[in-house]
């Protein structure tokens, strides 16, 4: 895993031994391709960030900030060694995705919000998908225009929500990605 462009292109990045499932170069690249335009200048939020590899790419390609949230201390510790590396820098926060975001104060500051969250292996685990989906905190967080990508297995069905409108969504093996804007109305 690396980061595939800007000014740390071609840099490898570290992935800490948990069952973090890291996203594929190829997904990341589809990724940022969709979001090209979107990326210089943003305000970045890396939810469940794991290596922290979304967000670096997205400093690499020049958006002027990123907030990591990843609870996982190896994985935490991962992502201060990756931005080191890159001589990147963003604010990494050891916190549960759902208390950062509910204790934000500023409301619509993020312009791309990622998140990978784990996938729903057996009955009984967390549905981060659906919580992601329902959270209002998650809505107020980003700016008006932003756009929330969200990772998860192709074959599940997401519930449907008032406060997000699918832009696109796009299957890459075993991992699907899905665009939202949040409806203007609920981000007011």
């Amino acid at each position: 895993m690396r980061v595939i462009s800007g000014s740390a292109g071609g840099i490898p990045l570290a992935v800490p031994r948990t069952d973090i499932r890291p996203t594929m170069d190829r997904v990341k690249g589809a990724i940022f391709s969709s979001l090209f335009d979107v990326v210089p200048g943003a305000r970045v939020l890396d939810l469940f960030a794991g290596t922290g590899a979304l967000g670096i790419e997205a400093l690499s390609r020049g958006c002027a900030s990123v907030d990591f949230v990843e609870k996982n201390a190896l994985a935490a510790d991962t992502i201060e060694r990756n931005l080191a590396k890159t001589r990147l820098a963003g604010r990494i926060h050891r916190l549960d995705v759902f208390s950062y975001v509910d204790r934000l104060s500023t409301p619509h500051i993020f312009d791309i919000i990622f998140a990978d969250p784990p996938y729903l292996k057996v009955p009984g685990d967390r549905d981060f998908d659906s919580e992601l989906l329902k959270c209002d905190s998650l809505v107020r967080a980003l700016a008006p225009g932003g756009i929330f990508v969200l990772e998860k297995m192709p074959q599940k069905k997401l519930p449907a929500h008032p406060s997000w409108e699918m832009i696109s969504s796009r299957k890459y093996g075993a991992t699907e990605v899905v665009f939202f804007r949040a409806v203007e109305a609920t981000i007011s």
